[in-house]
């Protein structure tokens, strides 16, 4: 068997570790080493990245445009978990569930720019419904979101998990631990993923975007709120849902939940059930003139690592779900 030779550019980060996880028990891989002294020198990043059939990418967008500039070797393919390069039209983004269009570029591509997680959670609902005619591409939309802290970088996983300087109020008193409670963020409405949120879908605004991260661990709820006579075309909530359940038809990915399912039925969602999971759920609720569509999925799965896999699975004409948790 020709083994796929991988080399994880940036592999001591959250992604790195958990697209080096994913891997344990692969017999189709052929993973490429790099000194931990060395991981960081320009020569031998550009050695290893150009010895690779394939090179993920899990930097900050700065370090990923100069690690692309390394390559020589025309037939290595790039893999790139970063936001540098995921409105560039010369790169294939990475969700293949959107169209046949979109999983076909990815098998052919040789530049895949993983979606980020927010973003995957938005465009899973607005593409389609884009697509359906139900949202015009002027269509001004409002997102709101919640995220455990492994998405919010190093420097905050370890404020969460300092278990020193939060003692007290774990001890005295979640008020004076503001940690315990959800923090709404991104303010200024500045958020990195807003581009892609803006661009994939084919919209002409970028949405008021309302993200929170929470204390807990992964694990994520993207959500979408419609009045029916704000949307192009009159349907009801079952209608709605039609229009997801035959979008994601099929699809191993991604699951639209019924209507009465009793996820919904029991009137709470839960952002950190599924973690581990490296698929996407769509759940569909409200009424005929209030309608509500949420994603659920693990912001480390097919929010980030998973979804990084399953594209590198597509590009090497592996089983899409092979090594990821379905």
């Amino acid at each position: 068997m020709n083994k796929t030779k991988v080399f994880i550019n940036g592999g001591e980060g959250t992604t790195g570790l958990r697209i080096l996880e994913r891997f344990a028990g692969r017999d189709d891989i052929e993973l490429i080493p790099i000194d931990s002294e060395l991981r960081k020198d320009p020569a031998e990043v550009k050695k290893k990245i150009n010895e690779s059939d394939i090179t993920f990418l899990c930097l900050p967008d700065a370090a990923s445009i100069e690690a692309v500039s390394y390559v020589e070797n025309p037939n290595v393919r790039i893999i790139d978990a970063s936001t540098a390069h995921r409105t560039n039209p010369d790169w294939n983004y990475g969700f293949p569930e959107l169209s046949a269009a979109h999983k076909e570029g990815i098998k052919n591509s040789k530049r895949v720019a993983v979606p980020g997680c927010y973003a995957s959670g938005f465009n899973a609902i607005v593409y389609p419904l884009v697509q359906a005619g139900l949202i015009t591409e002027d269509a001004l939309i409002t997102c709101a979101a919640i995220s455990g802290y492994s998405g919010a970088g190093k420097k905050a996983i370890a404020q969460y998990q300092d278990a020193d300087t939060r003692a007290m109020g774990k001890t005295t008193g979640d008020a004076h631990d503001p940690l315990c409670s959800p923090r709404q963020y991104a303010l200024a409405q500045q958020h990195k993923h807003l581009k892609e949120m803006k661009a994939i879908p084919g919209l002409t605004h970028e949405p008021i975007f309302l993200p929170q991260v929470c204390d807990y661990y992964s694990g994520m709820i993207v959500t979408i709120p419609f009045h029916a006579d704000a949307l192009a075309k009159k349907v009801t909530l079952k209608e709605l849902h039609e229009v997801f359940a035959k979008h994601y038809e099929d699809q191993k990915f991604v699951k639209v939940l019924a209507l009465d399912d009793e996820q919904i039925t029991g009137n709470f969602l839960s952002a950190n059930t599924i973690t581990g999971y490296d698929g996407m759920e769509v759940l569909v609720y409200g009424n005929d003139e209030r309608m509500v569509v949420s994603t659920r999925f693990d912001n480390l799965g097919k929010g980030a690592s998973g979804a990084a896999i399953q594209c590198m699975n597509l590009m090497i004409g592996a089983p899409e779900d092979k090594g990821l948790n379905l």
